[in-house]
């Protein structure tokens, strides 16, 4: 083993991060301006308004002391996945005569592997956790150590055994966080008030509702929650957080958002005053928190943004037993085409966010969670649909899962080619009730086959949804069962 003075004392992986903190104030200077002075910000306060599009704009305040002419200034504890082309400095205490000559964004980050890079090739020591002592120069820390001896011999140790880590100094180029490090010109020496602004990734929210449902369903009290999900690589101290909803193009892609955290189910008692304020901006919505919160890193945090209580709501059974059946711009002529369906009723709730309604607010999308008190009066899981970005005044009505006791039936109970070019196709619908009341059941079918069909007879009524489809409204009695039949005629 080699013999020579260590002048670093002996340290074990657990304390590596209090290495760090010494090493980050080591680090080489990248602009080239050795001889200027350091200035570090502190900090005066943030804004940040995220986007449900994993982003966020942040404008940082800080306080930075500068020298006239030239300085140094480190700006750290921004985001990990900032970008660095959306970087803007501004002083207001000087926006004329100080600005950014050169801009860094250091994010080479201290650990124990990133010592071992800096060293390969010279001497270190170790101590495993038996005792052993090795020195040596370094080949190799990237998966075991492995160290060679004057004498040529090489020895391997398993990263699991080593215990401490020895080295001759301290090596410089890393840091602790990631930095901004600028070089500014400065005409006026003293306290500078700044602001950066900046976007980054990583930081994303999304709206979710709890609704509960009353005993008759026909009314519901609705909370909603904003879930900010914050993976950016920087926690924002006493926040003022702004929201923006709706469709903001970017150039370039961003990554995927992660799905939000369950949230509570308690009802709302009463309507609490709204701690969101919203405001138009361009074409989309902007939801402003009106008090300061902090969003800390790796760290998902709700926030109630509204409420709503005796919400008016309707319940809907929708039969649409071939909905996987289109139009596809050409005629189907095959007689089997379309003969198998489905026999599930699908549950819907519909309400309609108005102001008259106890809502009115735009309601950003999200997913809607519903629930309903058993018998016992604890509140159950029923169902949850998705939301798009809805207006006020606009109806919004939730798929929330399939009925237990209404069930359809489709069948095909004739085929007549009249031509080459005329088809007629007649369908039976049987609605079968196995509840204690009637109920009503809107029947879907699509005229799949062609864009020119005639409805020949029908034994009931029906609405022309659009230029493919129709529905029926159909009463079925308890324990009971009704009958839709309709002839198409298809032609071209």
């Amino acid at each position: 083993m080699i013999s020579r003075k260590y002048y670093l004392v002996a340290i074990s992986f657990a304390f590596l991060a209090l290495l760090a903190l010494t090493i980050g104030c080591q680090g080489s200077n990248p602009l080239g301006a050795r001889n200027t002075p350091a200035a570090y910000a502190k900090s005066g306060g943030v804004d940040i308004t995220v986007y449900n599009q994993n982003m966020a704009l942040v404008k940082d305040k800080r306080v930075l002391a500068l020298k006239a002419g030239m300085n140094e200034v480190r700006f750290t504890d921004v985001a990990s996945q900032i970008d660095p082309t959306s970087v803007q400095f501004t002083s207001l205490t000087d926006p004329t005569g100080t600005r950014v000559l050169e801009q860094n964004y250091a994010y080479d980050i201290v650990g124990s592997k990133k010592i071992l890079e800096k060293y390969l090739d010279q001497n270190i020591a170790l101590v495993t956790e038996d005792g052993s002592k090795y020195s040596g120069k370094l080949l190799s820390g990237s998966d075991d150590i492995i160290l060679q001896s004057d004498d040529g011999q090489v020895t391997t140790v398993k990263l699991a055994r080593v215990r401490e880590l020895k080295f001759p100094n301290l090596p410089g180029g890393l840091i602790t966080k990631p930095t901004l490090i600028w070089l500014v010109n400065s005409s006026k020496e003293g306290n500078h008030d700044t602001q950066v602004t900046y976007m980054t990734n990583g930081i994303n929210w999304k709206a979710n509702y709890v609704v509960v449902t009353n005993k008759d369903d026909t009314a519901m009290n609705l909370n909603g929650w904003v879930t900010i999900d914050n993976q950016s690589g920087a926690t924002y101290e006493d926040a003022n957080l702004k929201l923006v909803a709706g469709d903001v193009r970017r150039v370039t892609p961003v990554p995927a958002a992660r799905d939000g955290y369950a949230l509570p189910t308690a009802p709302a008692a009463k309507a609490a005053e709204a701690q969101f304020v919203q405001q138009d901006i361009f074409e989309y919505k902007l939801y402003s928190l009106q008090r300061a919160t902090t969003i800390r890193n790796r760290e998902t945090k709700q926030i109630e943004f509204t409420n709503a209580t005796g919400t008016p709501i309707t319940k809907l059974f929708v039969y649409d037993g071939a909905k996987s059946l289109r139009f596809y711009g050409y005629p189907i002529t095959d007689a089997n085409y379309g003969k198998t369906s489905d026999t599930k009723v699908a549950v819907m709730i519909e309400f309609k966010n108005s102001e008259q309604n106890k809502l009115g607010m735009p309601l950003p999308k999200g997913t809607i969670r519903v629930y309903k008190a058993d018998a016992d009066g604890s509140n159950q899981f029923i169902g949850e649909d998705n939301i798009d970005h809805t207006p006020k005044d606009e109806m919004i009505r939730l798929n929330i899962g399939n009925a237990f006791d209404v069930v359809g039936e489709r069948k095909q109970t004739n085929f007549t080619k009249i031509s080459d070019r005329v088809f007629e196709e007649t369908y039976e619908i049987k609605l079968r009730n196995h509840k204690k009341e009637a109920v009503e059941v809107r029947v879907v079918e699509h005229l799949f086959r062609w864009s020119n069909w005639q409805i020949l007879k029908s034994n009931q009524d029906y609405t022309k949804t659009d230029a493919q489809t129709m529905e029926f409204r159909v009463n079925v009695k308890p324990d009971g069962e009704s009958v839709v039949n309709y002839t198409v005629r298809y032609s071209w």
